[in-house]
């Protein structure tokens, strides 16, 4: 990170900045109108029967809530600006007629520091109204108005040894520094790092909405999640880029086209996990008739309007942009319109938060040892028939397998329009991993690996071992770096970072090339068997949220890496020579032997207090079952091992085979060179002992 200078500002329009204002007003009164609405309609205001905290509390909080959330969302979206959307520089090779602002200053690259200023402006707003939302939410579950004489120890209290307290600071404390850290950032890389540390806030976030119900937490927990940061990326950005359009000039055209593409994404994040909030929360078509239910439909009805908007955006505007004048007033027109209805939607997303749903968020009143350990019913006992039609979802692994789906066909499609030929072998390699991953992660592996360490380790070596050579078959990154060229503007000389950038970025970055040498990688995919099943990391995936989506993460990037390493096609890593990958090979191999034999004469019950407390009246017993576990991770586990010695062999061979016809070509054009030379050593030796005397 390096300290950055803003440029200087070229002087705007004052008509223009009071149409900002007034658009950003608009925005934030909307959904503070909004969220008033709905708390008068669901009758969340309605004052308590025993403890009330008082009227400025509960109408509130629903209105700092949506402020807050709007104040997150425009420091993330403001950061997402700088990772992959405003140009940093002028275009090379340019000229300087029209691309110069009202004034004739260029204002290319001026948008784009000035993002961070405005996220770091806009992480000060969230801190502030975070720590309000965080003294209006204790006084709102206490019954206890700020007013009263130990409410400030009692507060204390609650953010100390309370969970809802603790992340409630803890997000608080998030967006300080985000707000430190915005304003200090200076690169695409930088910004990025900081938008993460934003996305953890609001996964925090997530964790303090209705779960609906213990059966479901993870479930809306993630659904909650994908919504936030989806909704908040969409309007954070549209607000962002009105803020700054004084500063874009030329770059109004390119930033919106690319916005557009991301927004198209967040549309399709925010309906499916909108989707699922809705059946989780009200459970059926009774539940619709209730309050709650009657928001879920306005909220339904203000995001198809959105998307409609967003369409319009897209299709009229964006083509004409370039054009100034009346197209330029269109634009405003409809940002304008469009920065109402997401204002309204999130009063409306904010006063859902404040009512109780049909489906009570109530721990269940005789919870059986499987609950009270996992959170979740026990699964009747695995057959064939249920590893196929149980069902677990995880709604963050399940819209990312479809959308590497998605994204791989139109690259592919892209590629033919071009005229360009694909390997069929490989699209087909690549959507049955994808396939695969989606009901490893989703299915009966998901399903009985929560309460069966055989089935956690046939998801551990699907995910690890078999998805991966998928994949690395597949030649996902060959297949973007062909594919993205071709789309008019991905290819940037504006200093900017698109999805093209940011992977060469990636693949050849000192981090990058260190982790998919094929030593370190396989290291690394053996070593850190042994760090997670014999740490706390284990018990962390098995008992948080998070821990899983780390170690899925961490074991599907890891086996990438290996497999990449040893018959991957796509660029990145230098790979030793073929006999060196074979002994890299083979020694990975008899490491999976060893820890599968130790697992499977193992005596001691690994996470005793999880698989030995679930209270399971069928199947094996848990040192029974963690057995069968070591002979899943030796057994199966060579399969893929096997395969991959045998893809390095074939590799080998036609490695060998080509070299050969490349000789072959060289010897038939140049004739051959190092034969000729040979002949004529051994002819020269034969003079030689022939002229010498016997």
């Amino acid at each position: 990170m390096t300290v950055r200078e803003a440029p200087p500002i070229a002087d705007t329009d004052p008509a223009e900045r009071v149409g900002v204002g007034g658009r950003l007003v608009l925005l934030a009164g909307s959904g503070a109108l909004l969220a008033v609405l709905g708390v008068w309609m669901s009758g969340a205001a309605v004052p308590g029967y025993l403890r009330d905290p008082g009227a400025a509390v509960r109408w509130g909080l629903p209105v700092v809530t949506t402020l807050t959330e709007l104040a997150g969302s425009l420091t993330l979206g403001a950061l997402v600006l700088a990772v992959c959307v405003l140009p940093r520089r002028a275009v090379a090779g340019a000229g300087s007629a029209g691309r110069a602002g009202a004034t004739g200053a260029s204002t290319l690259g001026l948008g784009y520091a000035r993002s961070l200023v405005l996220a770091g402006v806009a992480a000060a707003v969230w801190t502030v109204l975070s720590m309000v939302q965080l003294v209006l939410t204790y006084a709102s579950v206490s019954g206890r108005p700020p007013d009263s004489a130990t409410f400030g120890e009692e507060l204390g209290v609650f953010v100390t040894q309370i969970d809802l307290g603790r992340t409630l600071i803890l997000v608080t404390t998030l967006a300080a520094v985000v707000t430190a850290l915005a304003l200090l950032v200076a690169t695409p890389t930088g910004a990025a790092w900081t938008a993460l540390i934003v996305v953890v806030g609001m996964w925090q976030q997530a964790q303090t909405g209705h779960a609906a119900g213990s059966a479901s937490h993870d479930l809306a927990t993630t659904s909650m999640f994908m919504h936030l940061v989806g909704a908040a990326v969409w309007i954070g950005a549209l607000a962002a880029l009105a803020v700054l359009l004084g500063r874009l000039g030329p770059d109004l055209a390119p930033a919106v086209a690319r916005y557009s593409v991301i927004a198209g994404w967040c549309f399709a994040a925010v309906a499916v996990s909108g989707l699922v909030n809705a059946v989780v929360r009200v459970g059926g078509l009774d539940g619709m008739a209730s309050r709650y239910g009657a928001l879920v439909v306005v909220k339904a009805v203000l995001f198809g309007a959105l998307g409609l908007l967003g369409l319009m955006h897209r299709r009229s505007v964006i083509p004409r942009l370039g054009d100034g004048g009346r197209p330029r007033r269109l634009f405003w027109r409809l940002v304008g319109v469009e920065l109402a209805v997401m204002g309204a939607v999130s009063g409306v997303a904010a006063a859902l938060g404040s009512t109780p749903p049909p489906v009570p968020d109530e721990p269940v009143a005789d919870p059986t040892p499987a609950e009270i350990v996992t959170g979740h019913v026990l699964p009747p006992e695995p057959t064939v028939l249920r590893w196929l039609t149980e069902w677990r979802w995880d709604l963050l692994f399940a819209f990312a397998a479809v959308a590497g789906i998605v994204v791989y066909l139109r690259w592919v499609r892209r590629l033919r329009r071009r005229g360009d030929a694909w390997p069929v072998s490989r699209t087909v390699l690549w959507v049955a991993g994808m396939a695969l991953f989606f009901w490893t992660t989703s299915g009966g592996p998901a399903t009985y690996g929560h309460v069966l360490f055989s089935a956690h380790m046939v998801q551990h070596m699907i995910l690890a071992m078999v998805i991966p050579i998928l994949l690395a078959l597949a030649a996902p990154v060959t297949l973007a770096l062909r594919a993205l060229p071709s789309r008019s503007g991905s290819v940037r000389g504006d200093g900017s970072r698109g999805p093209r950038e940011w992977l060469l970025v990636l693949v050849h970055s000192r981090i990058g090339q260190f982790f998919a040498n094929p030593i370190v990688a396989a290291v690394n995919f053996a070593g850190s068997m042994i760090v997670f099943y014999y740490t706390e990391a284990f018990e962390w995936a098995l008992t948080s949220s998070v821990g899983h989506i780390v170690m899925v993460v961490h074991f599907s990037l890891a086996g990438y890496l290996f497999a990449n390493g040893l018959i991957g096609i796509d660029p990145g890593p230098r790979r030793p020579p073929y006999p060196q990958r074979i002994l890299v090979l083979f020694g990975t191999m008899a490491f999976h032997a060893f820890f599968g034999v130790t697992l499977l004469n193992g005596e001691s019950l690994l996470v005793a207090d999880y698989f030995g407390l679930l209270g399971r009246e069928w199947g094996p017993s848990a040192i029974a079952d963690q057995q069968k576990g070591g002979g899943v991770a030796w057994g199966i586990g060579e399969l893929p091992t096997l395969a991959l010695a045998v893809g390095v062999a074939v590799s080998w061979a036609r490695d060998d085979e080509r070299v050969a016809r490349r000789r072959d070509r060289r010897v038939d054009r140049d004739g051959d060179v190092e034969m000729d030379e040979y002949n004529a050593m051994l002819a020269r030796m034969s003079e030689r002992d022939g002229s010498q005397p016997r």
